[in-house]
């Protein structure tokens, strides 16, 4: 598969980010030139976990995102549909709980978690509503969703900088330092095809999570989308 689509099938993409698991978190830190860290800690502070906290880090690939909520002393669930990417975290981080589980029919009961959070996983998701649906039900009234993900930057000539750069620099540079290069043709693409930060601010309130915020991080290349379960829900 290497042309994007909102209709994306979950087998193809879980396939897909199964052949590029082993040098994932290097080809990342490539591509975005280093931006990849900056962007974690941000996701890490927007959580803030604390001590006995559960917290369920959804789309964790090989678990990197996962570490600063371990390291805040919360137990935190890194899942993902790619049981590639969970082999690999695994054998990374054999301490945490890798879960396999598919984000529209998540393996948890209801109000289990005291926060979710998903980072750059939410466009891979067949129906993201569905999607961030289910993180409201398997978590706690009163807590927390953090959405990072890939947006649209909002100085216009900067983002003609940046089309360019995903649909012309990105794909070779990708067949340099990843062993599969059409998974970032399909990433590029994915990324221009996604809803900006107002669009996507309206569908996390449109899934029943309230007070929906977001902050741009690097000029809007990505946004930060952070949402609370209403107490009665």
């Amino acid at each position: 598969m290497t042309r994007a689509s909102l209709d994306k099938q979950p087998r193809d993409v879980a396939s897909m980010f199964d052949g590029v698991a082993e040098k994932y978190d290097v080809t990342n830190t490539v591509l975005s030139l280093g931006q990849d860290r900056f962007w974690r800690k941000a996701v890490a502070q927007a959580v803030d976990a604390r001590p006995g906290e559960r917290i369920l880090d959804l789309a964790a690939g090989t678990g990197t995102s996962s570490l600063p909520f371990r390291d805040a002393g919360a137990t935190v669930v890194p899942c993902d549909f790619s049981l590639g990417m969970l082999r690999a975290g695994k054998r990374r981080h054999p301490e945490l709980p890798f879960t396999a589980g598919d984000g529209m029919r998540l393996p948890f009961a209801d109000g289990v978690f005291d926060a979710v959070t998903i980072s750059f996983g939410l466009r891979n998701i067949n129906e993201p509503k569905t999607g961030l649906a289910e993180l409201l039900r398997v978590t706690r009234p009163g807590g927390r969703l953090v959405v990072c993900e890939f947006s649209h930057p909002t100085w216009r000539p900067f983002r003609t900088v940046y089309d360019e750069y995903l649909m012309r620099a990105l794909p070779p540079i990708a067949t340099r330092v990843s062993s599969n290069p059409d998974a970032y043709v399909y990433l590029a693409e994915s990324i221009r095809d996604w809803p900006d930060q107002p669009a996507l601010a309206a569908l996390v309130r449109d899934a029943g999570w309230e007070r929906v915020a977001w902050r741009d991080l690097t000029g809007g290349i990505v946004a930060l989308h952070r949402g609370f379960k209403p107490l009665a829900g």
